[in-house]
């Protein structure tokens, strides 16, 4: 891995189209049984060969044997009924069939650990597993049962840090939280968010990420954004409390945003994953644009704890851009880099 500016994907990467219906949330896997099982695996590796064919250092399974980011971990766990749903608002942006909470949540079994181990056994390089965070979780899902917020994502926070545990012993190096939802709950992540999500990652000896973004390049987040006005400050909210926190790594949206690059200095001292290709648009970036982002991120953060990313999870694009945009993220991280180096000389 470089030692210098690593690159990283947030999230997920599109799949197959012989694996689930392409450019779609939530799309219904295309196969069934052992095929499924086959399938799913076959994506993996392939999400592997080609970060690794397009200069991914940090390397994740892609979500490739997930249909969502937060439900597919839901879906294996006790107390959550699939079958009697609701319909939710969603970070008060847009409208989902969600599962219900029924009785007491509890994880019987290992839910990501098997793929996490045929990711490890796919390449040497370090890799990064995804989990949603506890605020996340309890904002993807009806609640019949607790009927409190805060008490189901402390449930929530305990079995994510089973989890966490358990993808550490497979071999997993880096392991992420995602929670856009600090984006949006400024008053509960004070409350309580902040500190469910450091009962998720406590004990752990991988290096621990948060990502906090805007959300998938979907008409409902573009929409929302639109809405923000010329600048995004939402992240001065929670970064202060990052920043005192135990997370190692903050991660980011950044390219084509309207987010002041200064707040980064809220976190000094942390690493930061800024995301530098965007999500939201099938444009192409040209290695010099990623290159121009990271060099204005380096104004606030040492180089040693800065990697490149994409902003957020990339599923709903199609396959060819997504990939494209993997290609541009290292070549303009190469250009930063060659930088950088030249200077130490």
């Amino acid at each position: 891995m470089n030692a210098l500016l690593p690159t990283a994907v947030v999230g997920s990467l599109p799949k197959p189209s012989w694996l689930a219906e392409p450019e779609k949330l939530w799309s219904p896997w295309a196969l069934q049984g052992d095929a499924l099982v086959e399938g799913k695996q076959d994506a993996l590796r392939a999400a592997v060969h080609e970060q690794g064919q397009r200069g991914i250092d940090i390397v994740s399974d892609g979500e490739q044997t997930r249909q969502h980011f937060v439900t597919t971990f839901i879906e294996h766990l006790s107390g959550v009924d699939f079958e009697n749903r609701e319909t939710v608002r969603i970070r008060n942006r847009y409208e989902a069939s969600v599962p219900t909470v029924v009785g007491p949540v509890g994880r019987e079994k290992p839910v990501f650990v098997e793929d996490a181990a045929f990711l490890r056994a796919q390449t040497d390089q370090p890799i990064k597993w995804a989990l949603p965070g506890p605020m996340t979780m309890i904002d993807t899902l009806s609640d019949r049962y607790y009927k409190s917020r805060e008490r189901l994502a402390w449930e929530f926070a305990g079995i994510l840090n089973q989890e966490a545990k358990e993808l550490e012993a497979a071999g997993v190096d880096v392991i992420q939280f995602d929670e856009p939802a600090f984006n949006v709950f400024f008053d509960e992540v004070r409350d309580w968010g902040m500190a469910a999500l450091e009962r998720a990652v406590e004990g752990l000896r991988a290096e621990t990420v948060v990502h906090i973004c805007y959300g998938y390049g979907i008409k409902a987040n573009t929409d929302w954004k639109a809405t923000l006005g010329p600048e995004w400050r939402q992240y001065e909210e929670s970064f202060p409390l990052l920043q005192q926190s135990s997370i190692d790594i903050v991660s980011l949206e950044s390219h084509n945003s309207r987010i002041p690059i200064e707040v980064i200095e809220l976190i000094r001292g942390k690493k930061v994953m800024l995301g530098a290709i965007d999500v939201a648009s099938h444009d192409i970036e040209r290695p010099e644009e990623v290159a121009g982002t990271l060099r204005r991120a380096l104004e606030f953060v040492d180089a040693d704890k800065l990697i490149a990313s994409s902003n957020c999870g990339m599923a709903p694009l199609p396959r060819d851009v997504a990939l494209a945009k993997l290609s541009a993220l290292s070549a303009g991280a190469a250009i930063v880099r060659s930088e950088l180096t030249a200077a130490l000389v």
